[in-house]
C-alpha cells in the first residue's frame, strides 16, 4: 500500500499499513537505541499506539514515514530519561581522530582474517553505538543504519542540520575508534599534513559518507598513508552499519499491536 497519500485514510486503515511498512525498521531502531529486544518492543508498541491516537492530527506536511519516526524518536527519549547511567559525553575530536597515535587498527579487505575480523567487529560496533550519548546515537542510527537524509533527521530530532552533521560525524569517529580493538594494530607513519589539512580531509570524507559515497577524486588525490588507515576503518564501520539495516518485526509483536488498536490480524 502507498502510504504517501494516506492522511485522509482512517486510522484503522493507515496505522496497520504503516506497521506493515515500517514496523520492522522501528524495531531495529529500538534494538540499536535501547539495547534489548524487550525495550525495542516497548518502543514499537508505544510508537504505534501514539500514532493511532494522534492520526487525526497528521496533516501531511511531512511524509507518514518521517512523522512516524518523529514519534519514535520522542518516545525513545522519554524511555531513556527513565534510565540511569546513560553515557553523556563523547571524546574530543583530536582523540577520536587519533592524530598522534603511533599505532592504529588496520583493516585490509580480503585478507585471510577478513571474515573472522568482520564477525568480531559487529559486536564491538554495536556496543560502541550503545555507548554513544542518545543525542549522538539517534542521528547516527537514522543516517548510517536507516539511511535518512540529513534534512529529515533534522526534522525528526528537532535539531539544526549543522548540528545533526556534527553529531553524526563525531559518532562515526567513535565507531572507527571502537574497531581499533578488533583490527590488527600496526605502526603507521605520521600524517603528511598539518592538523588543519587533516581536519579538512576528514571533513571531505565525512561529507562523502553523508552522500552514501566512500571517496571523491579530491580525497583519492590527497590522502596519505595515515588517512588511508583511518578512512578504511570508517568504511568498515559504514559497511557494518549497512548490514545492521535489516529489520524484522516479530510476528507476535505485530499481532499484539494490531489487537491493541482494534484491528483483527489478517486471516482471522
Amino acid at each position: 500500500m502507498d502510504t504517501s497519500s494516506s492522511p485522509k485514510l482512517p486510522a484503522m486503515e493507515a496505522i496497520p499499513a504503516l506497521l506493515q511498512e515500517h514496523g520492522g525498521m522501528i524495531y531495529s531502531l529500538g534494538c540499536r537505541l535501547c539495547g534489548t529486544p524487550e525495550e525495542a518492543e516497548d518502543l514499537v508498541q508505544e510508537t504505534f499506539l501514539q500514532a493511532f491516537r494522534d492520526w487525526h492530527q497528521f496533516q501531511g506536511r511531512s511524509t507518514p514515514k518521517t512523522w512516524l519516526y518523529t514519534i519514535a524518536a520522542r518516545t525513545c527519549q522519554r524511555m531513556q530519561r527513565r534510565k540511569v547511567g546513560q553515557p553523556n559525553a563523547v571524546a574530543s575530536l583530536d582523540e577520536l581522530a587519533s592524530f598522534g597515535a603511533p599505532q592504529l587498527g588496520v583493516y585490509e579487505p580480503d585478507s585471510p582474517l577478513d571474515e573472522e575480523i568482520r564477525r568480531e567487529a559487529v559486536g564491538h560496533l554495536e556496543q560502541a553505538i550503545l555507548e554513544l550519548p542518545l543525542s549522538f546515537r539517534m542521528p547516527l542510527i537514522l543516517r548510517d543504519i536507516l539511511e535518512f537524509p540529513i534534512r529529515e533527521i533534522a526534522h525528526i530530532t528537532g535539531l539544526k542540520e549543522a548540528t545533526v552533521k556534527t553529531r553524526i560525524h563525531r559518532g562515526r569517529l567513535k565507531l572507527r575508534q571502537a574497531l581499533d580493538h578488533v583490527l590488527p594494530r600496526q605502526k603507521v607513519p605520521p600524517a603528511n599534513y598539518s592538523r588543519q589539512v587533516c581536519l579538512d580531509l576528514m571533513q571531505l570524507k565525512q561529507e562523502a559518507l553523508d552522500r552514501g559515497e566512500k571517496s571523491t577524486p579530491e580525497l583519492d588525490a590527497a590522502v596519505c598513508k595515515r588517512c588511508e588507515v583511518v578512512f578504511a576503518g570508517m568504511d568498515l564501520a559504514a559497511e557494518i552499519c549497512e548490514e545492521l539495516r535489516q529489520g524484522h518485526l516479530p510476528e507476535k509483536l505485530h499481532r499484539a499491536i494490531l489487537e491493541m488498536v482494534g484491528v483483527a490480524p489478517s486471516g482471522e
